[in-house]
């Protein structure tokens, strides 16, 4: 297949050339019935389309279909969070614990600089406490931090369970709707997330939630249960960790690359779109930490050919080979073999950002927090049960005494 022009371009040209070239490749191509492309205006005054929107569960918001991940240093990236403006990435997430606090604190610089810009973003951010008490101290304090009065989006970080929401969490979400400090309520979950999805969507009062989902999850019938029946609640849908890891040493990843980069697009390029593929999810939430990783998503977003039925199953050909590398989350099932309380899937988490993200700092820094004790006893534990039952064959005490080894 011949090189498009958008493909030539990619890696050489400037902000300006981008729009141009991105606007040109979205001309007469196909929409899904969802989507709809946003316009924004040069400095000459001329439209230039930007990444599309897709509505957001029953809220009767439409999201950008790229979310900025804000998970790295904002505050000295102001210019990255005016590009991905511009670009129509107005879907930004970040989190109360996010780098200590710098990441609101970042969001909240560009606000007090630009508080026009405000209306146009859609703006998350995440509370580790469960407590309604804790999630009004970290609430108030993330507005302070980001200098808004409200977020669009308010989201118990990380949950495994349902029971970690109960009566006491619906009231307060319903008083914090009240008072307009929060416009939306949900959770994130990187653990379990098809149980904790299944049972969210028989609760009635869960408007959004970001869930780790990717090619290698996507096709797995409970997964495709858990995202049928938060679309069927109305319930917005964030994918996160959309890339699902990598591996050069496969014999499919080979083909993949050549087949993807004849099309004028990368492997990671690829994953992504994999992910819009399915119009029930409504934006893919990335770390973007520089302007060549921010271009790059946009241009995938805005470029609206569909993967070919070989490439999905090359994908999905390749996730299988490569299973045994990649945890899926469900975490009760290794949990339950074991005679200890080891925080399996978080472990494995860590070293997912350590080997596949080259997040060296980050991947140490969790595994820090978990207690001397668990950290003395990781790869102490007797794991053969849960490696038996473990559904992507994964050498779990290997992983574990590796995790001591790097993550130390």
């Amino acid at each position: 297949m011949e090189e498009t022009d958008m493909s030539k371009k990619q890696n050489q040209f400037s902000r300006r050339d981008f729009l141009k070239t991105a606007g040109a490749a979205t001309v007469g191509s196909l929409l899904g019935a969802t989507e709809t492309v946003a316009k924004i205006s040069d400095s000459s005054g001329k439209e230039l389309s930007v990444v599309p929107t897709r509505p957001f569960g029953n809220t009767g918001v439409r999201v950008s279909t790229l979310s900025l991940g804000g998970m790295f240093d904002i505050p000295s990236n102001q210019l990255l969070l005016k590009q991905a403006l511009k670009w129509g990435v107005t879907y930004w997430d970040t989190a109360d614990c996010y780098e200590g606090g710098r990441s609101e604190r970042g969001v909240g610089k560009f606000l007090d600089k630009y508080p026009d810009t405000r209306k146009k973003i859609f703006l998350v951010t995440k509370s580790d406490a469960r407590d309604p008490g804790g999630m009004t101290r970290l609430l108030n304090r993330s507005l302070e931090r980001m200098k808004t009065n409200y977020v669009d989006l308010y989201f118990v970080h990380g949950i495994s369970s349902i029971d970690e929401l109960d009566d006491d969490t619906r009231a307060w979400a319903k008083k914090a709707k009240a008072e307009a400090k929060i416009k939306f309520f949900g959770f994130s979950t990187h653990s379990n997330m098809e149980e904790c999805m299944l049972d969210a969507a028989k609760l009635g009062w869960i408007d959004g939630i970001m869930m780790t989902y990717n090619y290698r999850l996507m096709n797995k019938g409970k997964m495709k249960e858990a995202v049928a029946a938060c679309t069927e609640a109305g319930i917005g849908l964030t994918a996160m960790k959309t890339q699902g890891g990598w591996s050069s040493g496969s014999s499919s990843s080979a083909k993949l690359v050549d087949s993807f980069i004849q099309k004028g697009f990368t492997d990671k390029q690829a994953r992504l779109k994999a992910v819009w593929e399915n119009p029930n999810i409504a934006s893919i939430c990335s770390q973007m930490p520089n302007l060549t990783i921010l271009m790059s998503n946009v241009a995938a977003a805005m470029d609206r050919a569909s993967l070919s039925a070989r490439d999905l199953h090359l994908l999905d050909q390749y996730a299988r080979e490569t299973a045994s590398n990649y945890c899926a989350g469900c975490s009760t099932i290794c949990q339950t073999a074991l005679a200890e309380d080891i925080p399996v899937a978080d472990v494995m988490r860590y070293l997912m950002y350590y080997e596949s993200y080259g997040d060296y700092e980050r991947a140490r820094s969790l595994y820090g927090k978990l207690s001397p004790a668990t950290r003395k006893r990781l790869g102490k534990i007797d794991y053969s049960l849960a490696e038996n039952r473990c559904p992507q064959g994964i050498p779990i005490a290997r992983a574990m005494r590796k995790a001591q080894r790097v993550l130390t």
